[in-house]
């Protein structure tokens, strides 16, 4: 990295440039990255395979799948501060030789309980790599232009890795025993591991104080706590004990953040929380997420259900919506350094927003072209979010708290997902519910199991004789479309107000890499001149 010199007018310093050891880094970095994503979805495809050689049950399969993002959920915050104080280079090599080795361990794995606990372990070694991920790239790209290339590059690996998780897993199931799709971990982590410490800076707070145990635990309860009631509540619908959990976070984050404020070293800097860029950067990333995940959920449901396609082929067409994404992200980072970032996301959000009409007009039979087209529209305007906000986020933070600034942007998406599944989920299953028109003839119990979501409706629709079963399945998928469609709409005027809220937190905010003050949390008066 060559030393930073000062500019022609003499009076501000010129960030220190990258080199080449700095880029070759950032792969290394951003492999891990992708081995994160790539785990989340790998896991669909893998299931019943398991559930066949290990006599698995659908309850166990369901822990398999959600105890891997409950803990990396729940880590994030802990393992950000963790490698602000023992070193963020430290604890990647070690998040990443505890991924490998829990790999091999879930790949050969004997028994369903097995599977379980490694996925457990992988969640929290996974939580490693993201906010100490974000705080080595501002160490390693200190000028905010390079600074932004290297957070394109890494959004798109990991947006790379959730593109292509179905279609690499589809591929090793075919080849391979199921074992096989946590083995491809391995390389990947040795890797880092074997070059890491060469490529990568030493990076820590040297005053941190020891963490503060109180607030890790009661920063993963309440996360956790969160995470898991919305989940169960959007599976499931209405039941006490998710909504208690849900309750039980709320509070729980609520004593965290008033700890926070009172320690002189605090787990997580909830000041930052006061600076408008981040504030909006994170509200984006949160309401963004909760748009992009409700509707994905239900973008599925339509492909295999409504227009009747396998779960590999339907992984298989949303591979194009994602490479459009990957592409929008390619351009959010050059243009948010000629535009205000504001600019550059509220015209994303529009153009999310129309993506999300298209959706909404989407018929139910022989949909696929338009809700594609919907799709990538939507996924192309919401590609300028991601890269854009962490870098206002990790910009706005003090060096020394990069790792803890880092989990507040993933947490967020974290939170976005997992409330997005519940609220526009729920949605779709309160409208859907009340729109089904079940055919005269039905039986009392078969008609019971249709109304309440699409997928026991088709189940049912095929134990019954003919015309009913088709006129069943028919109206089913006309209630679940027009659901879907109203979903949509419900996004597109999300989006929209959230362009607005944008436009007011953020339009002050100036193109990255100009020069700018640092920024000074709302209501703190700047130093008089």
């Amino acid at each position: 990295m060559t030393n930073s010199t000062e500019s022609e007018s003499g009076s501000h310093p010129v960030p220190a440039q990258a080199g080449a050891r700095e880029w070759i880094g950032l792969v290394v970095l951003s492999l891990p990255t992708m081995l994160v994503f790539l785990d989340l979805t790998v896991m669909f495809l893998a299931l019943p395979h398991i559930a066949v050689d290990l006599d698995s049950s659908a309850l166990q399969g369901l822990w398999m799948v959600d105890i891997y993002s409950f803990l990396i959920a729940g880590s994030l915050v802990t393992m950000g501060r963790l490698g602000d104080r023992i070193g963020r280079r430290r604890l990647i090599l070690i998040g990443g030789g505890a991924f490998g080795l829990l790999s091999i361990a879930a790949a050969f794995s004997t028994s369903p309980e097995m599977v379980i606990a490694a996925r457990a372990g992988l969640g929290i070694a996974g939580a490693t790599f993201m906010p100490c991920t974000l705080a080595l790239i501002r160490t390693m790209f200190p000028d905010p232009k390079q600074m932004t290339k290297a957070m394109v590059i890494w959004t798109t690996v990991g947006m790379a890795g959730l593109c292509l998780g179905p279609s690499v897993g589809g591929f090793l199931l075919n080849s391979f025993w199921w074992g096989s799709v946590f083995v491809i971990a391995v390389p990947i982590t040795g890797l880092l591991l074997l070059v890491g410490p060469a490529l990568l800076p030493k990076s820590r707070d040297e005053n941190a104080a020891r963490l503060d145990f109180s607030s890790v635990a009661l920063s993963l309860v309440a996360i956790l706590s969160i995470i898991y009631g919305l989940k169960e509540l959007a599976r499931d619908g209405w039941e006490p004990f998710p909504a208690v959990a849900c309750v039980v976070g709320v509070v729980i984050g609520a004593v965290f953040v008033r700890r926070q404020r009172r320690l002189a070293d605090p787990l997580l800097d909830v000041s930052l929380f006061r600076v408008r860029a981040v504030a909006g950067a994170l509200t984006v990333f949160m309401v963004t997420g909760i748009v992009q995940a409700g509707t994905g959920l239900l973008i599925a449901q339509y492909l295999q259900l409504v227009d009747g396609r396998s779960p590999f082929v339907a992984a298989l067409w949303l591979i194009v919506p994602s490479l459009v994404a990957i592409v929008g992200v390619q351009l959010s980072g050059p243009l948010a350094t000629r535009l205000h970032p504001s600019r550059v996301i509220i015209g994303g959000l529009m153009l999310s927003a129309l993506g999300m009409v298209v959706m909404s007009q989407v018929p139910p039979v022989d949909g696929l072209a338009v809700l594609i087209i919907g799709v990538c529209i939507s996924y192309a305007g919401v590609s300028a979010v991601p890269a854009i906000s962490n870098q206002l986020t990790m910009q706005a933070a003090p060096p020394e708290r990069s790792g803890s600034a880092g989990s507040l942007s993933t947490t967020s998406g974290e939170l976005g997902n997992a409330l997005g599944i519940a609220a526009m989920g729920s949605l779709a299953t309160v409208l859907y519910t009340g729109w089904i028109a079940v055919p005269s003839g039905v039986p009392a119990a078969a008609s019971a199991a249709a109304g309440e979501d699409l997928a026991s409706a088709v189940t049912v629709s095929q134990t019954l004789a003919p015309p009913l079963d088709e006129q069943l399945a028919t109206a089913a998928r006309e209630a679940f479309t027009s659901a879907f469609n109203t979903v949509a709409l419900c996004g597109a005027v999300t989006l929209l107000v959230l362009a607005v809220v944008v436009y007011i937190t953020m339009r002050h905010v100036q193109p990255i890499g100009s020069e700018q003050p640092a920024p000074v949390p709302e209501g703190d008066p700047a130093d008089s001149p």
